[in-house]
């Protein structure tokens, strides 16, 4: 599979996140609150909205997209994925959920741009750490008030992103073997 080919499945699988995250975390978990999200178990006596699964898979997917295609088409598909959240969210979820992922994908954009060229995996992590930080604050602060969920939030995604670091990890040493460049 070529480098854009592979970019363009990152980019469709990371579209698909946005509208995925929205409806697990309205729809799906072990309890679903009147008015608040559904919530599953990320740790032992922590629960956060099931959201997060998705979330930490976009962060990752959003510097595969840019490793492939380029940082315009991963600023584009940030924006793009923003359009999507404002349509798909659920009403009382929608300015929460496009100004968290904006700013926090942009955040996280930011960060793999600095590091990327030198350390892939170091990038990956890094950025994916601070975007789901700034996610986790505004989208709990602007959907919720409340921050009850920020440390289910912070280990949820965490948990995602560090369980896609093998994989990313692969994709940098195959890159390499191959003589692939980053876009």
């Amino acid at each position: 599979m070529t480098r854009r080919n592979e970019g363009l499945v990152f980019l469709v699988l990371f579209g698909l996140t946005i509208p995925m995250a929205n409806w697990l975390a309205s729809t799906v978990g072990m309890v679903c609150a009147p008015n608040g999200p559904c919530l599953i178990w990320v740790a032992p006596g922590l629960m956060t909205a099931s959201g997060v699964l998705m979330v930490g898979i976009a962060l990752v997917l959003r510097d595969l997209v840019q490793r492939r295609l380029g940082v315009g088409c991963a600023a584009g598909a940030v924006l793009a994925g923003g359009a999507i959240s404002a349509f798909l969210a659920p009403p009382a979820l929608v300015i929460a959920s496009t100004v968290a992922f904006l700013v926090s994908e942009f955040a996280d954009l930011a960060v793999y741009t600095s590091l990327a060229r030198r350390r892939f995996v170091a990038a990956v992590l890094a950025s994916g750490l601070v975007g789901l930080v700034v996610d986790s604050v505004l989208f709990l602060w602007l959907a919720y008030g409340s921050l009850e969920f920020l440390a289910g939030q912070i280990v949820g995604k965490t948990l995602v992103i560090v369980v896609s670091i093998p994989f990313v990890m692969w994709l940098n040493s195959r890159d390499e073997r191959l003589g692939l460049a980053p876009a």
